[in-house]
């Protein structure tokens, strides 16, 4: 056994060292990619990196191992390395779950290889492929991929354990002071600096926007929200709590649009009408409870079925209230399918038809195996990194995810990303999101930044677009070449 992979047995069993402390595992290889008819020249580095703490007895303590893979462009003279390098914006990204790793931007839209998948995104037959990606962002700037512990490859130090980084507020730190050793470490201070998070990993982008601001002293330019939770109070359905149902309803409405279960000509004008109704006379029915008359009730029954294609009865049964677990289990309950959640253009087949939930995620199930398949051999052959620990995609072992600083109160890092924005007036915010995504639903996220309070005079500062697909809209052709021009228009403006 190599000591690389005794220090991995050993984090892996959670037992105390007893070699030497861990180190840096680094790989580095050199590739090209055409973008816009330009070809690039460009340096690989993927690894881990020794998280340290600063110790009062035991001086500076690793902690964790973080894997990363970053891609910089190599200088038309190396000579000038220095110069062109700060010129040259860096970009950090990750995904979320809690338990995801960033496979999914990395593969999917961000990187310099992607997976090949269907057109619209169904999956194709094993053996998968990776493809040059001519939408990748690296032409406009360097990328860095950071899997936090218990995600990809990272994992607390042998003597460490994992837990400690299962948090809300840890896992931020954890991320922020990888982000501000690689900055030291690769001398990037001097370039301008972004960060790119999907789903939980928006949650994870907007807390550092503070934490890096405040604890280190390092101002962003720019940060990418793709497929945004910034309020939690948004998503959950909790009893008490209505919000959700009515930001919930125009995603169940183009749910049930693509699936030809309502009428519409033009999505987004059904959409629009759709939005004015949830929070307009069905937000205000819901606000009075069981204080609605009974005429009322069947009023807003009846205009919930004609935008859900849900019956009438069945919406009464609910009370008006229709959660997401029992929309895509009710949907194409007659034609004994599912609806995906991550993307409900998917659907899948459950054993049992009557049941309240479905069995599983059609839209995960159609991009897990593709997606980790062709990770596992492009780290290994291409990028010439090897590890005998499992490369954790989407882990269940980061659960319970720590709360704590959020007892009785929902999370919310938009008051974060705000106070970073009004301390930093240069900081602008791209977000992204999926009419067909029902994880985190695109009206959830207009109210989230319609209630952040921002300062007339940075409202402006944000850019919000729209796509015809799910969570990782990316995996639509024509969505991720939109999302590519919509990426460029933002960069433009720095």
């Amino acid at each position: 056994m190599t000591e690389q992979q005794s220090q991995e047995q050993e984090g892996k069993d959670g037992k105390q060292a007893t070699a030497s402390p861990p180190t840096d595992t680094i790989s580095q290889t050199s590739h090209s990619v055409t973008i816009g008819g330009k070809t690039l020249h460009y340096t690989a580095t993927t690894g881990r990196i020794i998280l340290k703490a600063e110790d009062e007895k035991e001086g500076e303590k690793p902690k964790a191992a973080i894997f990363f893979v970053a891609y910089t462009v190599n200088p038309p003279d190396e000579g000038d390395r220095e110069a062109f390098e700060n010129s040259r914006p860096i970009t950090f990204a990750f995904n979320g779950g809690p338990g995801s790793s960033s496979v999914w931007l990395h593969l999917g839209v961000l990187g310099p290889r992607r997976v090949v998948l269907e057109e619209d995104g169904r999956l194709l037959p094993p053996p998968y492929r990776l493809v040059d990606n001519e939408f990748s962002l690296l032409d406009r700037t360097d990328l860095v991929f950071i899997d936090p512990v218990t995600t990809g490859f990272s994992r607390a130090v042998p003597g460490e354990k994992d837990k400690q980084f299962h948090g809300f507020k840890a896992d931020i730190e954890s991320v922020g002071d990888f982000i501000r050793l690689f900055i030291s470490r690769y001398h990037r201070w001097g370039s301008p600096r972004f960060l790119i998070g999907e789903s939980y990993g928006t949650t994870r982008a907007a807390g550092l926007s503070g934490y890096l601001q405040e604890r280190h002293g390092l101002y962003l330019n720019g940060i990418m929200l793709v497929s945004v939770v910034l309020n939690f109070m948004t998503l959950a359905f909790d009893p008490g709590n209505d919000l959700p149902y009515i930001l919930f309803l125009p995603t169940y409405t183009a749910t049930a649009w693509y699936h030809k279960r309502i009428a519409g000509n033009n999505l987004e004008e059904l959409l629009a009408e759709v939005e004015a109704f949830a929070l307009g006379e069905y937000a205000a029915a819901l606000m009075q409870g069981d204080a609605l008359p009974a005429n009322q009730k069947q009023k807003i029954a009846a205009k919930l079925a004609q935008y859900t294609g849900l019956s009438t009865s069945y919406i009464e049964s609910t009370n008006l209230r229709i959660n997401i677990f029992r929309f895509v289990k009710e949907l194409l309950r007659d034609q004994r399918r599912t609806v995906g959640r991550l993307d409900s253009r998917f659907t899948g087949i459950d054993r049992d038809a009557a049941g309240e939930r479905n069995e599983y995620d059609p839209s995960y199930a159609v991009i897990q195996g593709a997606y980790s398949g062709t990770l596992n051999d492009y780290i290994r052959r291409e990028l010439k990194f090897e590890s005998d620990l499992p490369y954790e995609t989407l882990s269940g072992r980061v659960h319970p995810w720590s709360f704590e600083q959020n007892q009785n109160s929902y999370v919310n890092v938009g008051e974060t990303l705000r106070k970073a924005m009004s301390m930093n007036p240069h900081l602008r915010v791209f977000v992204a999101n999926g009419y067909y995504d029902l994880a985190t639903p695109y009206l959830a996220t207009q109210y989230t930044f319609n209630h952040l309070e921002l300062d007339e005079s940075l409202r402006d500062h944000v850019l919000m677009k729209h796509y015809e697909a799910g969570h990782m809209m990316y995996i639509h052709d024509p969505s991720l070449a939109q999302l590519r021009r919509d990426l460029d228009g933002f960069l433009d403006q720095f």
